[in-house]
């Protein structure tokens, strides 16, 4: 049928042009019998076409058909298929359905085409167009839409993620990456992509959707690509671009607030709270600690996190938010995790610090108040009474002693309270006002406490309002004064040498109301006196005697000499 076939691949423009009927091209007679409704481009002298056909004689007799061994190509203009299929393919748009008839003359006139076309026959063509290109075609994009915000663009030797659907001229999908739930990854520039798809992605912006028009010989060319990309295809794609990045890129911090008071900044070995939204460039949230109502908590500069959030994390102050953006090659490769992460996905994370603290750190104290007068301060031991606030570092209120109505007590040193709070307490005037600092691990630690996030610092607004001196651990009683020379002499007020609770108990309320001892702080006279009675009273009869009764001290001292022997 053919002098010549010749396969070749397809581009056209994107203007609309008119299809018009040519019911008759030099005794060629075309029936148009499908025309769509969108013909971008006609064939015209110098392109080249793709085509199935059914070819038979007037009778409808059949004596070729492009259905079983493939679509023809053709080149136009240049004497390769018989002049009178070449006039009627003129004009054709890609999907139109024509039949051809073809006088004689226009075909293979008085010799015919050996045992197949007698001489003087006249041919049928029932030709459907396919594919439609000119060695001049170039790729052709078109955005469909894009971001109103494009601070990056695509360029050579970046890194790209994209969806793609991927059709041929007549619509034939022939691949797509939705269908496979997968982005098509490759570097651009580099040789990984058809020289027309190098071409269309450049200049794209994440989210932006594109349309590509590749002519073949910008795709497979001649040998096509299996069996869904046939030869000289042309070929088409519709483009999201997800993600965008470059070997040689950094981290990007965007939208950094800093407060305005920022006495320290987070270095290498600190342990940092905060939260974040995890996203992809195309804005997909893919992870966020807010859903959790719990912070990230982690030790910075160490390789606990990924490289880029750990780089990102230095140098910032508390209360501070940023913007980050992390390239693949700084946080999980090309390895993806998991079924969270895709393969070489550029990571973008919104990030508030909540508070940050070094293993090293102490108490920070501040004193906001004191008064001008103080002839005394709290100590060990001594019992505090004192009003408090207290927040984590941003602010966020925990507790307060005023929600009770009532002061706060606490024993000093006797671990009735956290260690950070019990030294802040120590060293105070009645009257004065401190902020007190207290690092997590002198306070609630990794695990936290019921009200206290894990691993939080905790700022503390106290007011001392009283206390009371203490007695050493063990003692029930302290002399401030000499202790009598014979104390049982002195306690045995009616000298029959034997001091019942009642006579002991005036003994030491007297000491303590002439300011010659006092009793531990938190319980009352009564309390104290039995506890020291019942152990002075060695063998239980109700009275002390002389040899019953030892000092404390003495009572110290005789211990250890035992454990020494021992």
């Amino acid at each position: 049928m053919f002098a010549c076939c010749v396969v070749f691949f397809l581009l056209t423009t994107w203007s609309s042009v008119d299809c018009n009927p040519s019911p008759v091209l030099g005794d060629v007679v075309v029936d148009r019998v499908f025309i769509p409704e969108i013909c971008v481009r006609e064939v015209k002298n110098g392109d080249n076409v793709r085509f199935h056909y059914n070819a038979t004689f007037i009778d409808g007799k059949t004596f070729d058909s492009s259905h079983q061994r493939g679509a023809s190509v053709g080149l136009i203009g240049e004497g390769r298929l018989i002049a009178g299929l070449e006039k009627g393919l003129q004009g054709m748009c890609v999907n139109e359905r024509r039949t051809i008839t073809v006088p004689p003359h226009l075909a293979y006139g008085s010799t015919g085409a050996g045992d197949v076309v007698p001489k003087d026959t006249t041919l049928v063509f029932e030709v459907h167009l396919l594919d439609l290109w000119n060695k001049a075609d170039l790729v052709v994009t078109k955005t469909i839409t894009t971001p109103k915000d494009c601070k990056r663009s695509v360029m050579r030797t970046d890194f790209v993620r994209y969806h793609f659907n991927g059709t041929l001229l007549d619509g034939t999908t022939f691949d797509s990456s939705y269908n496979r739930k997968q982005t098509q990854d490759a570097l651009v520039g580099e040789g990984w992509l058809i020289k027309g798809m190098d071409e269309g992605l450049l200049g794209m912006c994440v989210g932006e959707i594109r349309n590509i028009l590749i002519p073949p010989f910008k795709a497979y060319g001649e040998k096509g690509s299996g069996t869904e990309i046939p030869s000289q295809a042309t070929l088409v794609y519709n483009i999201l671009l997800v993600d965008i990045h470059n070997r040689k890129d950094d981290i990007t911090v965007e939208n950094q607030v800093v407060p305005e008071s920022c006495t320290r900044k987070s270095v290498a070995g600190d342990y940092i709270r905060y939260h974040y939204n995890g996203t992809f460039l195309n804005g997909i949230t893919f992870d966020t600690s807010y859903q959790r109502n719990s912070t990230y908590n982690t030790y910075i500069g160490m390789g606990y996190v990924i490289a880029g959030i750990d780089q990102a994390l230095l140098g910032v102050c508390t209360g501070e938010r940023r913007r980050v953006i992390i390239p693949p090659h700084l946080a999980y490769g090309e390895h993806g995790a998991g079924n969270v992460i895709p393969p070489s996905a550029v990571l973008v994370f919104d990030i508030h610090v909540i508070d940050f603290h070094n293993p090293n750190d102490t108490v920070d104290i501040q004193i906001i108040h004191k008064p001008e007068v103080c002839n005394e301060t709290t100590a060990v031991n001594d019992l505090v009474h004192y009003h408090y606030n207290c927040t984590l570092v941003d602010g966020t209120r925990l507790f307060s002693s005023h929600d009770y109505e009532r002061q706060q007590d606490a024993m000093l040193g006797s671990n009735k309270v956290i260690d950070g709070l019990d030294e802040g307490l120590q060293g105070m005037c009645v009257g004065e006002k401190r902020v007190v600092t207290v690092p997590p691990h002198l306070g609630h630690g990794e695990k936290g406490a019921p009200g206290v996030p894990s691993s939080a610092v905790l700022v503390f607004e106290i007011e001392m309002m009283s206390f009371e001196k203490g007695v050493p651990p063990g003692y029930m009683f302290v002399w401030l004064e000499e202790s009598p020379a014979d104390l049982f002499e002195a306690l045995d007020m009616n000298k029959n040498e034997e001091v019942p609770q009642e006579e002991f108990g005036e003994f030491i309320k007297l000491q303590v109301a002439e300011g010659k001892g006092r009793i531990k702080p938190g319980l009352t006279m009564d309390e104290v006196i039995s506890d020291m009675f019942q152990n002075q009273d060695r063998n239980k009869d109700g009275v002390i005697t002389a040899n019953e009764l030892k000092l404390k001290v003495d009572e110290d001292k005789e211990r250890e000499a035992r454990h020494e022997e021992l």
